[in-house]
């Protein structure tokens, strides 16, 4: 992949905007674009579209929505940065920070024009949110996410052409970008012109070379995410002279099921569950860094740890959540009437979960915080029967990217833009900073949306209308 300056083909067809990835940052950006009455074409390397959009939960937090209005809750863009800021200690990008913040609460509710609705969640208050600002699809999934981006790109007249991948660009003396250099699942390749162009292509995980490159720790790790997530965007914008920032930054999973490979849903912690080890001993807050959990997962003997919770926990997650009912399908659970019993099942400790839960329970009754800084006030007691679930640390999800301004356009390492490039979602940097502590739930999409809109617009405004 790279940048081609010389031999410029005489373009047979061309586009005013183009979008590289189908992801959520790709179809925000098509939809922004068609918007302006500017014609686009998405181009996604896959069959289909799928990515790191349909395998998340598909919540964005946002904040200042029309849905947070409508709940009664007191919000504000002043509020979602100090957040921002307090989770990453100060090191995220502040102006990006801000640029996220005032925007993506309009976002929200522009999606809700093209008939995207996306619905305030309160269940992940708290977990670096001082305000409920998470929101989510109706069916609360990330696959209905994308479907419901599709479908409004294809109302709106935005086109996707798949098993299209973007291989090269073609640029002039000053970096600015003529056309695309297409291959084909044939081996053919194709030639597009276009006067502005939208990297929104997803991150690295699935390139072995670049974790091993910017994140060592989770060189080893296991990845769970899509296999696309190459690098190509960043590499793509890198080439042409954008520079990168944040490359360490990522999002690990701490509760993969092990060896299923379906995310335990992070509720049944929420609302009272806990993690120990294969000693069966609690080692960590599971609350303090949902996103960086794969860290102290992985510390434990074998990087093994389970997930206990009970009945009441278990029915409230069946009925909202995909991954608990493909867990309890798949025989994934473990369940016991007692702690003796399902200390057996799990061949952990005799005594070991009674314990744990006995030192939670202690520390309940007191109102004080226990011996990890995690309380459990407000919470019910865990009642029989009770369920475990073992899980491992994963790779989920980068989190740097190139370096882009408050209208996304792709900055030189001098702090110059490029002329005509833009980007957002995994091929851009986020607001976690350089360190996997500073991720905030559904900050993913929430960059992913917010910046495809923004690039959209921006695109827009410099390519020939329709």
């Amino acid at each position: 992949m790279g940048i081609i300056r010389d031999k410029i083909p005489q373009f047979e067809f061309s586009i005013p905007v183009a979008v590289i990835g189908a992801g959520a940052c790709g179809l925000s950006a098509a939809l922004a674009v068609r918007d302006a009455g500017v014609e686009v074409l998405v181009f996604e390397r896959d069959e289909r579209p799928w990515g790191s959009t349909s395998m998340s939960l598909g919540a964005a937090c946002a904040a200042g929505s029309a849905s947070q209005d409508a709940a009664g809750v007191d919000d504000s863009a002043d509020r979602f940065v100090a957040d921002i800021l307090a989770k990453t200690e100060g090191r995220a990008d502040a102006a990006l920070a801000r640029v996220i913040g005032d925007r993506s609460g309009p976002t929200i509710d522009w999606l809700a024009t093209h008939q995207v609705p996306m619905l305030l969640d309160f269940k992940w208050t708290g977990l670096g949110h001082s305000k409920p600002r998470l929101h989510i699809p109706p069916g609360r999934n990330g696959e209905e996410l994308l479907t419901l981006l599709l479908n409004a790109c294809a109302r709106a007249g935005a086109e996707v052409m798949t098993s299209a991948r973007v291989v090269d660009l073609y640029a002039d003396a000053d970096d600015r970008v003529l056309g695309l250099r297409i291959a084909r699942p044939n081996g053919e390749f194709e030639e597009i012109g276009c006067e502005a162009v939208v990297i929104a292509t997803c991150g690295f995980g699935a390139d072995h070379a670049m974790v091993a490159e910017n994140i060592p720790e989770m060189a080893n790790a296991k990845y769970f995410g899509h296999e696309g997530n190459q690098g190509d965007g960043i590499r793509l914008g890198a080439a042409l002279g954008g520079a990168v920032a944040d490359m360490t930054a990522y999002q690990g999973l701490g509760t993969l099921a092990d060896p299923q490979q379906v995310v335990v849903p992070h509720p049944l912690m929420i609302e009272g569950g806990f993690l120990v080890n294969a000693e069966g001993v609690r080692f960590t807050h599971e609350l303090a860094n949902i996103s960086g959990m794969c860290v102290p997962v992985l510390a434990q003997p074998g990087g093994i740890a389970w997930v206990v919770f009970d009945a009441r926990r278990h029915e409230a997650c069946l009925a909202h959540s995909v991954e608990q009912r493909q867990l309890l399908e798949i025989g994934a659970l473990r369940q016991a009437d007692d702690w003796s019993g399902l200390e057996r099942l799990c061949r952990l400790p005799e005594g070991s979960l009674r314990a744990a839960n006995a030192e939670i329970d202690a520390a309940r009754q007191s109102g004080c915080a226990d011996r990890l800084g995690r309380s459990f006030e407000g919470l019910a007691p865990l009642a029989p029967p009770y369920f475990a679930v073992r899980v491992t640390g994963a790779l989920f999800h980068t989190q740097g990217g190139l370096s882009i301004d408050a209208a996304a356009r792709v900055l030189r390492a001098d702090g110059r833009a490029l002329p005509n490039v833009f980007a957002g979602g995994g091929a851009a940097r986020g607001i976690s900073g350089p360190e996997v502590t500073g991720y905030l739930p559904g900050a993913g999409l929430c960059t992913a949306l917010t910046l495809g809109k923004i690039a959209g617009d921006s695109a827009a405004a410099i390519a020939s209308p329709t």
